[in-house]
């Protein structure tokens, strides 16, 4: 069993990976609701969608004075630079490639190791600080097929840090059954209709990183794999709704 290293106590705080997008927000929420202390990390790995740094700043700015019982929780953010990750893949997310299916079958916006980095890293920051639990907004459930999003992954990952780091890791993925339909519910429970306002207006899905043209469930082109999802669950909610 992993133990905790000297003079580090297990506390109720967590480390979400924060990327500025709706999944990523609903785990934030999610995170300050079941924690005391809350810490933020985001990565820049030369992602062409990379607006969505800027809104992560937006938002946690926001969730400080329009949220101020989360606020009060919100401590440090953390943002690492991983340009290498672009340097080893091919991936339509960090190079002007066409969004399509490779061979594989899975789409061409995978990147090889993306989720096991994070995680990784966020580990090394999560040992140093005394967060124990990693938060992500990854899901079996409405999601491209990637390998690194499944909780069997996760689940040997996480055994892989508490064992590599002798420290009691333990990975949360709150998403990890949910539609985006339920997510967008998740939202309006844990936030009322301020944080799903606060999703519309300041998230960013979209991987081309069109971040001007507005639509009713938020920016992004309509077009590709993300918009596609983000407005699908956004109309089948609202569509339960009675809207």
């Amino acid at each position: 069993m992993p133990h905790t290293p000297k003079n580090i106590s297990p506390s109720p705080s967590a480390l979400v990976l924060f990327s500025g997008g709706q999944d990523s927000l609903a785990c934030l929420a999610w995170a300050f609701e079941n924690y005391r202390r809350v810490e933020t990390i985001g990565f820049d790995y030369q992602q062409r969608h990379s607006v969505e740094l800027k809104c992560r700043k937006t938002i946690l700015q926001k969730i400080r004075t329009d949220f101020p019982q989360w606020g009060e929780k919100l401590e440090e953010d953390h943002v690492l630079s991983l340009d290498t990750l672009a340097q080893i893949t091919d991936s339509s997310l960090t190079r002007e490639t066409k969004m399509a299916f490779s061979e594989s079958g899975l789409p061409n916006s995978f990147v090889p190791g993306r989720n096991l980095l994070f995680f990784t890293y966020a580990a090394a920051i999560g040992y140093r600080r005394n967060l124990p639990i990693l938060v992500g907004g990854m899901c079996e459930t409405d999601y491209s097929g990637y390998p690194d999003c499944r909780k069997d992954t996760l689940d040997a990952l996480q055994t892989s840090l508490a064992k590599g780091m002798e420290f009691p890791f333990e990975i949360r993925t709150p998403l990890m059954y949910l539609t985006k339909s339920q997510t967008w519910q998740m939202a309006k429970d844990l936030g009322g209709q301020k944080l799903v306002d606060l999703t519309i207006h300041e998230t960013h899905t979209c991987y081309l990183g069109d971040h001007t043209s507005f639509h009713p469930w938020g920016y992004g082109c309509n077009t590709c794999p993300a918009c596609e999802l983000r407005r699908q669950g956004f109309e089948e909610w609202r569509e339960g709704l009675g809207e």
